[in-house]
């Protein structure tokens, strides 16, 4: 169980966060709704540590993250997706996958087969630098990525963004099957459809706030929707 508690964050003197709680249970999907600027992101990066959090407190499995560094979170068993991918352009589609090796013990560093069988396109385009494939192809190394460090708890940030609808599809089939594998997914997606549709526990957001939180299957999708445009 991830586990976050009255989280605050800020950039500079403005605050974007305000007392935020979500949980996020293995093997199961929890899907994070809202405009842009509501402080979607900025979550994502105070459970990653790539932005440090004001305060508030995150843990795994009861064990707190206290300012760990972006490094030691992955280490515990957090992977991240950024929004934009954020995958070396010059390095090969292996190299890229080969970053996650410093968070496993040595004898641990390989790209296991289950992530080619997931993204059978990285196999075929290993060589290849990660700049020349399409928004799809980086969309799904950027996932490969993250799944190198075997990860417990995944965060995806826009996963469908700017890509084609069949490398959406397909991104959707991924998630689904890590789900059933027992991981916990974090999911920030303006996407509707696709979000709903995975959903186990949706989470909407307005002004750095919670503003819903509920079970997908206690969700009234008209409600979500209009709290969406407010």
């Amino acid at each position: 169980m991830l586990r976050i508690r009255d989280l605050t964050l800020h950039y500079g003197q403005s605050q974007i966060l305000h007392g935020v709680d979500l949980d996020a249970a293995p093997g199961e999907i929890t899907c994070v709704m809202g405009t842009n600027g509501v402080g979607k992101t900025s979550l994502l990066k105070a459970v990653a540590g790539a932005h440090p959090r004001s305060g508030g407190s995150i843990a795994l499995d009861g064990e707190t993250f206290g300012r760990a560094t972006a490094f030691e979170i992955a280490r515990r068993g957090v992977g991240y997706v950024p929004q934009g991918r954020d995958i070396f352009p010059l390095l090969t589609v292996q190299e890229n996958l080969e970053t996650g090796y410093a968070c496993l013990p040595r004898g641990e560093r390989l790209v296991a087969d289950r992530i080619y069988e997931l993204f059978p396109v990285l196999r075929e385009m290993s060589g290849r630098r990660g700049g020349d494939l399409s928004g799809g192809q980086q969309q799904q190394l950027a996932i490969a990525r993250a799944l190198v460090i075997r990860p417990r708890v995944l965060l995806l940030d826009e996963p469908t963004e700017g890509i084609q609808p069949n490398i959406i599809q397909q991104i959707g089939r991924v998630i689904s099957h890590l789900k059933e594998e027992g991981l916990a997914v974090v999911l920030v997606e303006q996407y509707f459809d696709f979000a709903f549709g995975l959903a186990d526990h949706i989470v909407v957001m307005d002004r750095g706030r919670v503003i819903h939180s509920d079970r997908k299957t206690d969700a009234d999708r008209q409600r979500i929707t209009d709290l969406m445009s407010v």
